[in-house]
């Protein structure tokens, strides 16, 4: 099974980061300190998410932008369908560009009322996450490729899903319109991404898929998102967190090492590559990266 991931390289695995954008002066500090903090693991690039019906648009560019004038860090926006016209959706993308943002994470996205409800496609707004893909593509032909794109899969099924076939069908799909990379959600054991990436790679699918690893100390906020994005939690995990409710210390602790110990067990399989939803937490996605060997180097000033 390791031959169908991604080969790899010799030495310690590369990681990734997603952050989301401040909602408060307070959280913009704890943002930015994140990110100071992060930038000498040198990751791949950081993610930057968008709110339930695009209602971060103007902070997560904000965000980004300041990311790629700031740091040394490659940023990549998302960029949703919802709540905005093909226009509107592109005229963002343009304005990445000009800002120096190479790489977009192209998603259908979740409505304004939240995941886990009906989406429905804004009046001339592009449809779904492939019909983003390839309005991307189209709208800069003069840049051949232009943006690198990456786009989410889900190893457990998407919950609006029809099944497998449906799932790798869809997914295959991304790829044709133009994808170069899917990130998948998260989940918690070695098997589940590692038979989802066989079923994909038997639909066709050929590029790379990046686990998403998340770091989530908080188990009843994690229970809350695993129920709408269809991530199953195990019963070990329940009880790892059992009890420790008032102890955030030991959470953290219990976090980082399931995150690193599920990335070990990929590791073994083959896999190079680690995208981690940090939650804008530095000091969990730090452990988690020394716990696999990953040491900060030196950053010079932007």
């Amino acid at each position: 099974m390791s031959s169908l991931a991604t080969p790899r390289q010799a030495g310690s695995p590369s990681v990734s980061f997603e952050f989301f954008p401040p909602k408060s002066e307070a959280m913009a500090d704890r943002l930015w300190e994140t990110v100071e903090r992060l930038e000498p693991m040198t990751p791949n690039f950081v993610s930057v998410t968008y709110g339930a019906g695009g209602s971060t648009r103007e902070r997560t560019h904000d965000t980004v932008r300041r990311i790629a004038q700031q740091t040394h860090l490659r940023p990549a926006g998302h960029l949703t369908c919802v709540s905005a016209t093909k226009d509107e959706v592109l005229s963002v993308a343009e304005d990445y560009w000009e800002a120096g943002v190479r790489h977009i994470v192209a998603l259908r996205g979740d409505p304004p009322s939240g995941m886990g409800e009906k989406f429905e496609q804004h009046p001339g707004g592009f449809r779904d996450s492939i019909d983003l893909i390839e309005g991307i593509r189209a709208h800069r032909p003069d840049l051949g490729r232009c943006f690198e794109i990456s786009v989410s899969c889900y190893p457990e099924l998407h919950p609006e899903s029809q099944g497998w076939d449906a799932e790798i069908a869809f997914l295959k799909a991304k790829q044709d319109a133009g994808a170069d990379r899917a990130i998948t959600q998260f989940f918690f054991e070695p098997e589940i991404y590692l038979n989802f990436l066989e079923k994909a790679r038997a639909g066709g699918v050929t590029m790379p898929i990046v686990p998403g690893i998340m770091l989530q100390p908080n188990f009843k906020g994690l229970k809350r998102i695993s129920q709408l994005c269809g991530a199953s939690l195990p019963t070990w995990l329940h009880e790892l967190y059992e009890g420790l409710e008032d102890d955030q210390e030991t959470r953290e602790l219990v976090t980082a090492n399931v995150a690193a110990d599920l990335c070990r067990k990929l590791s073994d399989e083959g896999v190079s590559d680690f995208h981690f939803y940090t939650l804008n937490r530095a000091g969990l996605a730090l452990s988690t990266c020394r716990l696999l060997g990953l040491k900060p180097k030196p950053v010079e000033a932007a």
